[in-house]
Parts: C-alpha cells; sequence; structure tokens
C-alpha cells in the first residue's frame, strides 16, 4: 500500500524551510497512538526545530518512530521529558480522550503542546484546557492537517485573504476516509474517539472559521450513522452537520469511512467555498480518474476560469510560525482562541447529532 492511501500514517514531507538555527528550539514526541505524529514531527523539523526525546509505553511504537527518526533519545517516562528545560514544545497524538489531560501536564510544566487532531472528546476537557492555558501562559495547538499540511488548502487560505472571490458565504468540506485495517481497538469506542464529527469533523471546522473569518457559530443541524459496520456498535462512519457563523455565512460538512478500494488515495477530500465574486473548489488529494498528484485548485472569478496546480509551490509555512510564536509568545500560526473555538464546535455539533441507525 502507498503510503498516500493510507490515512492512519499518512505524514506529509515538504522542503526544509528552517526559521530557526540548529538548536534554537527543541521538541519532543510522546503518546504514539495516531501516525499524524509523524506529520506533526515532519513539519516542525522541517521548519528548523530540532527533535531530542521520544516517549511511549509501548517498545513497539518507540522502535518504529526511531527507524524515521534514529538520532532521537528514548525517555522513560513522559516526566523525564518535562523535567528537561531545553524542551520548548512537546508533540503528541495520544488516544483522542487522552489528549486533553496530557496537554494540562504539559503545560503546568511550562512547555507548549501540539497535539493531533481532535484534542478532546468533551466540553469538560475543553473548559480544563482554556483554565489552563489562562493560568499557564502556554500553547495548546492542534495539527488540524487537513488545511495545514495541505498546499492546496493554504494557498485557498491567501486567496480568501487577497479577495478573490469577494466576501465568503459558504463553505461546503468533503472528507471521505478509508478505514482500512490494523485499527487500534479505542478508535471503535465511542468515549475513546469521541464520534465521527468530533474526530475527522474538527478539520471541516476549523476549515470553515478560518475561510468565512466567523468566530461563533451555531450547529443548525447535526446526524451520524453506523450504516456497515454492525461488528462495531459504538463506530460511527457517517456524519454531516451544518452550521450558521455568526457572521450570516452557512457550512455543510459530510464526514464518512467510505473511500472505495479502488481509489488511489485514502479520501477524496474536496471543498468548495463560495463567495460575492467567484468560487474556489480543491481537490486536496487527487483530481479523480485524472491526475493521481494533489493540490489542484479550481478558481472561478470575473476574469474567467482558472485550474491551479499548486504540490510543491507553497508549502506548510504552519510550523515555522507555531515554531516562532512559541518562542515569541505570538499568534501568527494560529490564535489560541480559533483553537479552541474550532474544538468546541466539533462537541458541540457531535452531542446534537440525530443517530440515523
Amino acid at each position: 500500500m502507498s503510503p498516500k492511501a493510507d490515512g492512519m500514517n499518512y505524514a506529509p514531507k515538504g522542503k526544509p524551510n528552517p526559521v530557526v538555527k540548529p538548536g534554537e528550539f527543541i521538541f519532543a514526541a510522546a503518546h504514539l497512538e495516531h501516525g499524524h505524529i509523524y506529520g506533526q514531527c515532519n513539519g516542525l523539523l522541517e521548519a528548523g526545530a530540532e527533535l531530542k526525546w521520544v516517549y511511549d509505553a509501548d517498545p513497539a511504537k518507540v522502535a518504529a518512530f526511531q527507524q524515521k527518526f534514529p538520532a532521537v533519545c528514548v525517555a522513560r517516562s513522559l516526566d523525564e521529558i518535562l523535567d528537561d528545560p531545553a524542551v520548548h514544545l512537546v508533540a503528541a497524538a495520544a488516544i483522542p480522550n487522552e489528549r486533553g489531560a496530557i496537554g494540562g501536564r504539559v503545560m503546568e510544566a511550562g512547555k507548549d503542546y501540539f497535539t493531533d487532531k481532535t484534542p478532546f472528546t468533551t466540553l469538560e476537557q475543553l473548559d480544563a484546557a482554556r483554565s489552563c492555558v489562562a493560568r499557564t501562559g502556554r500553547k495548546y495547538a492542534v495539527y488540524f492537517s487537513e488545511r495545514l499540511h495541505v498546499e492546496s488548502a493554504m494557498f485557498a487560505t491567501d486567496l480568501i485573504q487577497q479577495g478573490a472571490i469577494g466576501r465568503v458565504l459558504q463553505v461546503i468540506g468533503l472528507g471521505p476516509h478509508r478505514l482500512g485495517t490494523g485499527r487500534p481497538d479505542w478508535f471503535f469506542k465511542k468515549e475513546q474517539f469521541g464520534g465521527i464529527l468530533c474526530d475527522i469533523g474538527s478539520h471541516q471546522f476549523e476549515q470553515f472559521l478560518t475561510f468565512t473569518g466567523a468566530t461563533e457559530a451555531t450547529v443548525a443541524h447535526a446526524a451520524v450513522a453506523n450504516y456497515a459496520h454492525p461488528e462495531h456498535p459504538e463506530f460511527e462512519d457517517f456524519g454531516e452537520a451544518n452550521l450558521i457563523g455568526d457572521n450570516g455565512t452557512t457550512n455543510y460538512v459530510r464526514v464518512d469511512w467510505f473511500t472505495p478500494k479502488g481509489l488511489r488515495t485514502w479520501g477524496d477530500g474536496r471543498m468548495t467555498i463560495l463567495g460575492t465574486n467567484g468560487y474556489i473548489e480543491l481537490r486536496k488529494y487527487l483530481d479523480v480518474g485524472r491526475d493521481p498528484t494533489g493540490d489542484h485548485v479550481y478558481l472561478v472569478d470575473e476574469k474567467g476560469e482558472h485550474h491551479l496546480q499548486v504540490a510543491g509551490q507553497v508549502g506548510y509555512r504552519f510550523f515555522g510560525e507555531l515554531i516562532l510564536d512559541c518562542l515569541h509568545r505570538t499568534e501568527k500560526a494560529m490564535t489560541q482562541r480559533h483553537v479552541f473555538k474550532a474544538a468546541e464546535l466539533c462537541l458541540r455539533a457531535q452531542a446534537a447529532a440525530r443517530r440515523l441507525t
């Protein structure tokens, strides 16, 4: 199976673009439950960070991580990492319902925290993180990879900010995923993975806030289902939601686990962004039936129809911006309010969801 066919372990690589000198920004990796940890580390390393430590209770996960990053030191515990004054940030991809508590430990130790999405599975975890950030002044950053590690999505971010399609009115996000094999037990337990809108839906809600400029939103409709996996009764293989932003914008989201085996990638992720003066369609991972490469941007504006293939041209600036934010205590990469609002919306949509099956 090609790396692009396996969403669990999909870890994009870009061109090195260091924003710091060697040794100026040290980070550690811990709790390697999801393969996204490799994408998190790749992005930080390409931006000039130095990976010093790794920790996981499972030696097999640590050994696999060492194969990718052979210079890393193996910690005996998370506390060993937190006791190291050289460490600026801890990147982690724990079981979702454990991510909030781990972040609290990291921030109380004076480090910044960079977790895989979804960052929380309950509103109580979110409230605790908000309190911890306010108390410690540390950062709770989240790896919303479907925008931050996708060049077409970052290109669209810039187009919209430049006014290319006028005022954004609606965002339609489609996030199909391939279930594949070898998923851990926690992946199918509702208490641990949080639900489909909470989990992979979190990408979509973050993009809605970014592209529309909304700072608040209400859930107009949400639904989930388990259509085809009765052997996992707590699992949800389909979810949809409608949001209405505080600026009058709307959002429709559909996420699912029904990518067929015949597709060359783990999901045909797409997004349509409607503005007053045009629209943008993103075909993130391939142009199905035509081009196996990703990062296709279709822009229709008042000047005409445009197809731009931006792979290798945009880069992944979030990681360098995050490093500099940690060093300078700024918020250029993403504001803390934005992180927590995206998390809150996915939790509220999940809580409001009608079960269709």
